[in-house]
This record gives structure tokens, sequence and C-alpha cells, in this order.
């Protein structure tokens, strides 16, 4: 009998030993969180489960503060695991998503279209009316919300001031990739077709679903989303999990998967107002220059992102589940220039050097 608990002792002790040795670290997470969307609580995953270098992470903090950052966060399956404010910054204020925010009219695009609204194949003058360019009619009615979209409508990019006499013919829509502010219109086509301002239909079909804060805010030259870094968080959240919030899908999954494809072979680099990394080539706005390689070579490859003036940031990378989030001024105001400054490239370096 004594030989038999001996035996028995010594499996369970070898068992054991072998399952510490091969069993990986369940410390961390794997399911995928969504924060309620009412109250503050959101639940976080340590540096330490996640086997993170966290001798890299002063570094990337001191990169920050250098490059005028305000707010800086990272999520990983949706748990916080980073979240910064530097400069007087704090959670509860709000800054501009400058162009960042485009996805967000996308998001709105996207709904609409599942509820019957609108078709993004249609042209912009079925729901704005003809007239609303200064192009001749048989050029504006070449111009669908797919184009504006894309950046492929044609219309003059001298100024991005969008107000009917700018708005002029340079080329057939879809024949030019032209970074213009004319996606605008898109807002003006939801809000039309919903029969409400678009600000009331955004709030009720996405702001609202996601927990979202903020409000749109008109600028000198187009319309700004406002909110706190957390809803920035939580909307790059969404994107990561291909329109679904919970259990809840808010956004269709085919039309968000398009929304970070390549939507042309002008600009492979862009999709529906989405940024898109790995791709063999990529424009950028203000020019009509190619430049080859990926758009962040230091990023992930499949990574996509929402990009906008003084560096706001929403980075997703749904091979590592994450989402990075950066608010703040540019990164060096005399480059402003966000493909070309080096800022994303250098940050990655600094990011990729915590999290391998």
């Amino acid at each position: 009998m004594r030989y038999l608990f001996a035996c028995l002792i010594s499996a369970i002790i070898f068992i054991s030993c072998k399952k510490d040795s091969t069993t990986p670290d369940t410390s961390a997470p794997q399911t995928m969180y969504f924060p309620p969307n009412n109250g503050s609580t959101w639940e976080t995953t340590s540096m330490t489960a996640l086997n993170w270098n966290q001798n890299a992470i002063q570094p990337l903090k001191d990169y920050l503060q250098l490059k005028n950052t305000k707010s800086f966060m990272i999520l990983v399956n949706g748990r916080i695991v980073l979240e910064e404010y530097f400069n007087g910054h704090n959670a509860t204020a709000t800054s501009a998503w400058n162009s960042a925010g485009k996805t967000l009219v996308t998001a709105a695009v996207g709904i609409a279209q599942q509820e019957g609204l609108v078709n993004i194949n249609n042209k912009v003058s079925d729901y704005l009316g003809t007239g609303w360019t200064s192009e001749p009619l048989a050029k504006e009615n070449l111009i669908t919300l797919k184009h504006l979209l894309t950046m492929t409508s044609g219309i003059n990019d001298e100024s991005n001031l969008v107000i009917k006499p700018n708005l002029t013919y340079l080329a057939d829509a879809g024949t030019r990739w032209s970074y213009h502010n004319v996606f605008q219109k898109l807002m003006d086509v939801v809000g039309e077709a919903g029969n409400q301002a678009y600000e009331t239909y955004f709030n009720n079909k996405l702001r609202n679903k996601i927990g979202m804060d903020g409000s749109w805010n008109e600028g000198l030259i187009f319309t700004i989303y406002h909110s706190n870094t957390r809803s920035m968080a939580r909307f790059g959240l969404l994107a990561l999990n291909k329109g679904k919030w919970g259990n809840e899908q808010v956004l269709n999954e085919t039309f968000f998967t398009a929304s970070v494809t390549s939507s042309q072979n002008i600009n492979p680099s862009y999709g529906y107002l989405w940024w898109l990394n790995g791709k063999t080539n990529f424009m950028v706005p203000g020019g009509q220059t190619v430049y080859p390689g990926a758009l962040v070579p230091n990023a992930p490859m499949d990574m996509y992102a929402a990009m906008g003036a003084g560096d706001q940031r929403i980075y997703v990378v749904p091979s590592k589940k994450m989402v990075v989030v950066r608010m703040g001024d540019a990164s060096d105001p005399a480059n402003p220039s966000f493909a070309l400054s080096g800022f994303d490239n250098e940050l990655w370096q600094k990011i990729n050097a915590v999290i391998q």
C-alpha cells in the first residue's frame, strides 16, 4: 500500500512539473473584453503578465513627452496595459481627432448602408441633388459615395475648404487619388438620408452604442470630432473587432473589412478613409508622389490606422489583438507631413522595444 501511495504521489509531482514547464502563462486574459458603456470601470492587464520588457517603458514615455504627446494608451484584448497623460492633460480632458475622425464618418456611412438608407455605389447627387459641386453635370454625376470614401473624387484639390466654388473639376472620378476634405459631404449624405442632423444619427447609431463621449465641432476647414482619450480607444476596440461591440454587430463586418482593404490601385495604402500598412507603396496628403514600401515599416504589417494632423493616431493591430492611441500636438511642428516626419516609425521602434 505504501508503495502504491508513493507511486501515486510521484506521478502527481511529475504531472505537475510537466504542466508547469509546458503550459503557457494564462495570467493575462485571452478573451476579448469590452468596457461597460457607463462608468469608469475598465479592466487592465499587467505588462508582467504579457512578458513585456519593462526596462523599455521609460524610454517610450520619455519619447512621448518629448514629442508633445497629451495622452497615450495601449490595449491588448480590450484591456488597458498602459495609460499615460502628459503636459497637464488628463483622463477627462478632450482633444481634437482632426483627420483621424474621418474613420468615424466611414463607420456612420457603413451603418447607414446596412440600414438601407444609402448605397456607397450610388451617385452623391442622388442624396444631395445635382449642383452640389461646380463641376459640369456629367462629371459631377460620376462621383459616388465610394469615391468620397476613397479620396478618388477627382475634385480639384487646390483648396481643402469645402465650399461649392472650390469643388471644381480636375479629373474623372476614380482616376486620381488625392487627399481632400470633400469627404465631409458624406456627413451631409447621411443626414439627408436619415432625415436628421448627422450628429444625431452618429450619436444614436455609433457613439452611444460603444460608450464614447465627445462631439462634432465645426473647425476652420472641416467639422472635427473632439473626445477624451478613452473614447478614442473605444472606437479603436470596435475597429479591432471588425465592427462588433460585445454581442452587438454595430457595423457590418463585410463593410468594415472593405474599409481596411486597399480600395483602389492608385494608393494601395488607403481604404475607406483608413490608412493601411504593409502595402507595396503609398501616397501622402498634399502631393502625387508615390513612395515605395510600407507606410510605417517598423509597425506590424497588418496594422491599419486612423491618422490626423498633429499626429492624432489610432493604430489597430489584429495579429497582436492590440489598439494603440496617441493624442497630442504635432511631434515636429516644422515637418507636418505625417508619413514623412518619421514620427510613426520612431514611435513604433519604441513600442517594439516594449512588446517584443
